[in-house]
């Protein structure tokens, strides 16, 4: 059975991208962490564009090479075939852009784990389920390596499946330059050339940019070089030819480049070339791959490589399947991708990681509720900090490990619950507004919300603000400069939004109220990943306000229901008439669990066990209610 469309095969690192833009690699002060390597930037790229992708490589058995792996599996790539290796580190490469000529990079590879692999890590089984393997040139540098590769081509053959070769010729990688020459894209070598040719009669598909069918022919005329591949390979050889697009040729290789099948190029403005001919290469097995003519497959390449060339990083570049239709239907507006905030939207909404179908939340972020308990009880404030990680243990105990449960917390009282939260499978929301401000101010974040960079990317941003539309104008200027500016920031550091209004607080409320008060923010260019809305009454609010989300975000997250401090027979009322929407994914309830607990502790009379049991008992209860709402 096939049930994958592609396996790519060969190198894996991670790519640490200087983050200051114009400057030399000497002088980047930060680095962003994306995925790297050919072959896993094309897994991530096809698995985008809803291929079924899988990867053979091998990482190290450390902290990089989980990064890898749990990254390939958010993008939805099959790791099967990704080897871990005991005694060899992940490869890293360090990149900047300096203009858009010169993109410096610097190959950590010495010994690393994916030019370990061998023969042995090639799973016939694993082959058999594909329709297609393909490989990339740094991998035939080496004969361990280049032996795994020709077994994986040898057995796709034999159960029928395509098979395509990217040359992704990097001169540094064959030992013909040194580690700081990684920008160098071509250098003349008969034996590079001669090694490429011993081979090339095992690939349907080869894809190469001019100077790489320069070493793969062994000549610097391109024609004359395509001719020499063409002398060795039946494949159909496809040319990138930069912005002038790309040309694939099935049969004799004419006298033009310009006789060869092509799709139309796209006038975007070149920010960073690194990766884009990996983006090319998973446009082009999409439209192989779903059997589309080859106008059509160097329509989706092209584009995919514009996407890459516009942006920074290499595989979180790419585009989903839906960005890359909308794209095509659109066409560009501005000329820098990066910067058009209508495809943006769609590229994060589409490409985030992870899935919450079912959102069970524990809101225990309450700062002010939490330390006028403690001084009813005569206690120090200090001692909420540790209720807190006894509020985590609950819902940890009532998670048991698995999806769909989640905690708010803040960082002010709530930091050590926060640190013991990462890596447990919790989805994880933190308040950024002072507790009770209206207008809405923002705490411990600094004033231009830079403190949002020190946050860890699985966290969320929430935001609370009491909004109402009969708010004057002063103040709704207000709330829009604040929910902006922090939703602004928390893109720009890759953090997911939630934005949290209750109307109810600020003034009377209708049918309209809440939709009213959505599309305010839309209209002021605010796109939350998550709304938590406070419960509403009828089944019109209801409806009224997942319109006004739905029709300005087909692609959001969802909402949560808050709880107000409502008693459990009014929640269970309010979960059933939310439960009605599907674009409602659960609730995010506080002191109805945690409440009497909090109390009985602060004052002494209730243990720690005895705490974390009743609030453990009271979230499990409404995770109950909310699952048997959600059934009827």
């Amino acid at each position: 059975m096939k049930d994958l469309d592609l396996i790519t095969i060969g190198r894996s690192s991670v790519d640490l991208y200087g983050a200051q833009v114009g400057g030399r690699l000497e002088d980047m002060g930060s680095f962003e962490k994306y995925i790297g390597g050919s072959p896993t930037n094309m897994a991530a790229g096809t698995a985008r564009l809803g291929l079924k992708s899988a990867l053979i490589t091998r990482v190290g058995d450390e902290h990089m090479g989980r990064y890898i792996r749990e990254q390939l599996v958010a993008e939805g790539v099959n790791v099967e075939g990704v080897k871990t290796d005991p005694e060899r580190l992940t490869a890293l490469v360090l990149l900047g852009i300096r203009d858009e000529e010169q993109f410096p990079l610097i190959f950590y590879r010495s010994d690393c784990a994916d030019m370990a692999l061998c023969e042995d890590d090639i799973d016939e089984g694993l082959i058999t389920r594909a329709r297609c393997v393909t490989a990339t040139g740094t991998h035939l540098s080496n004969p361990q390596t280049e032996a795994a590769v020709l077994k994986a081509l040898r057995l796709a053959r034999e159960n029928g499946a395509r098979t395509a070769l990217d040359i992704d010729y990097r001169p540094n990688l064959w030992g013909l330059s040194g580690h700081g020459d990684g920008e160098n894209r071509f250098i003349e070598s008969e034996r590079v050339t001669k090694k490429l040719q011993s081979t090339l009669n095992h690939f349907d598909l080869i894809v190469g940019t001019e100077e790489e069918f320069h070493i793969a022919g062994g000549s610097t005329d391109t024609i004359q070089a395509l001719r020499n591949v063409r002398a060795v390979s039946g494949a159909t050889l496809v040319c990138k030819r930069g912005p002038m697009g790309a040309a694939a040729f099935q049969g004799a290789i004419p006298d033009s480049l310009d006789d060869g099948e092509s799709g139309p190029g796209f006038p975007i403005e070149v920010f960073n070339v690194l990766g884009a001919g990996d983006g090319f290469m998973s446009g082009l097995l999409k439209g192989w791959l779903t059997d589309q003519d080859w106008p059509t497959a160097l329509t989706y390449a092209n584009a995919c490589g514009a996407f890459a060339v516009s942006r920074h990083g290499c595989a979180p570049a790419y585009p989903s399947w839906e960005e890359l239709q909308f794209f095509l239907e659109r066409g560009v507006v501005r000329k820098d991708l990066r910067n058009d905030a209508e495809l943006e939207q769609i590229h994060w909404a589409t490409n985030r990681k992870g899935d919450w179908p079912v959102m069970r939340v524990f809101a225990f972020d309450h700062r002010g509720q939490l330390e006028d308990m403690a001084d009813a009880a005569g206690v120090s404030h200090e001692h909420i900090p540790y209720f807190k990680e006894l509020c985590l243990a609950a819902a940890l105990q009532v998670q048991a490990g698995e999806p769909g449960h989640g905690i708010l917390c803040d960082r002010r009282l709530g930091r050590d619950a926060l640190y013991k939260a990462v890596g447990q499978g919790l989805w994880i929301g933190r308040p950024t507004e002072v507790p009770g401000s209206r207008p809405l101010r923002i705490e411990d974040v600094g004033a231009d919300f830079g403190g949002l960079g020190e946050w860890p990317l699985e966290h969320v941003v929430k935001c609370l603000c009491f909004a109402h539309p009969d708010d004057d104008d002063a103040l709704w200027a207000d709330h829009i400069d604040t929910v902006h500016r922090l939703f602004t920031a928390a893109r720009r550091n890759r953090l997911e939004f939630l934005l949290e209004v209750i109307p109810s607080k600020a003034g009377p409320v209708d049918d309209d109220t809440t939709p009213t008060v959505i599309q305010r923010f839309y209209d002021a260019g605010v796109f939350p990943d998550w709304w938590k809305l406070e419960p509403f009454k009828t089944d019109a609010a209801w409806d009224k306000a997942c319109e006004a989300i739905n029709k300005n975000d087909p692609n959001t997250r969802g909402i949560v229901v808050l709880g107000l401090d409502a008693p459990q027979a009014e929640l269970e009322a309010s979960f059933a008439l939310a439960a009605k929407q599907p674009l409602v994914k659960g609730f995010a309830v506080g002191r109805t669990i945690f409440g009497d607990a909090a109390r009985a502790w602060l004052k002494g009379e209730m243990t720690d066990d005895a705490a974390v049991a009743m609030m453990a008992e009271r979230y499990q209860a409404l995770c109950h209610t909310w699952d048997k709402a959600r059934e009827a």
